[in-house]
């Protein structure tokens, strides 16, 4: 959205860039909104059917925490497709955008919410990304040209058009913003 002046500044306004602390405690919220799925509902379920928790069969997997990851991953990936966002990130106001400004793709989303989050989880360093990165991204955003900014509120930046006479002749600098 731009706004101009009669003196040739241009205001210019971007949706706010969330930042490390906002998405931190968004991811919180998720994790407890996942711990609660798995908790009341797939939990259960497995002792219902007398299907074990905890013994390992292979590889330290149990078919309980092969089932908690297709869950996690069904849920970042179907709710960011769906909503833009997850419940922590509901609470927290704050969405999943595309550089681009269009609309967010399913190969953009598996990108980003499977294998960007699996490598960013496995490695934890690439979620630190976003407290050093000049548009706050993590690699999972680096990877997908995505960028996770807050709803409904935009920051202001300003600068000046290039004024010419009539002869085309430049009559004012135009600061670098």
């Amino acid at each position: 959205m731009h706004k101009s002046h009669a003196n040739g500044e241009i205001d210019c306004y971007k949706p706010k860039l969330a930042g490390f602390w906002t998405r931190f405690w968004a991811y919180c919220i998720d994790l407890i909104v996942l711990s609660s799925i798995g908790g009341l509902f797939i939990k259960p379920i497995f002792r219902v059917l007398d299907i074990p928790v905890t013994n390992p069969s292979f590889l330290f997997f149990t078919p309980y925490k092969i089932t908690l990851l297709i869950v996690t991953l069904l849920y970042f990936l179907l709710m960011t497709k769906y909503l833009q966002q997850t419940v922590g990130k509901i609470v927290l106001g704050i969405k999943v955008t595309a550089k681009n400004e269009e609309k967010l793709t399913w190969g953009t989303l598996v990108f980003r919410e499977v294998i960007g989050r699996f490598i960013s989880k496995t490695l934890v360093l690439p979620y630190l990304l976003v407290a050093f990165m000049p548009k706050k991204e993590a690699l999972h955003d680096l990877f997908a040209d995505t960028y996770v900014v807050h709803e409904d509120v935009y920051e202001k930046r300003s600068y000046f058009e290039y004024l010419k006479n009539e002869k085309g002749e430049k009559l004012q600098e135009s600061p670098n913003v």
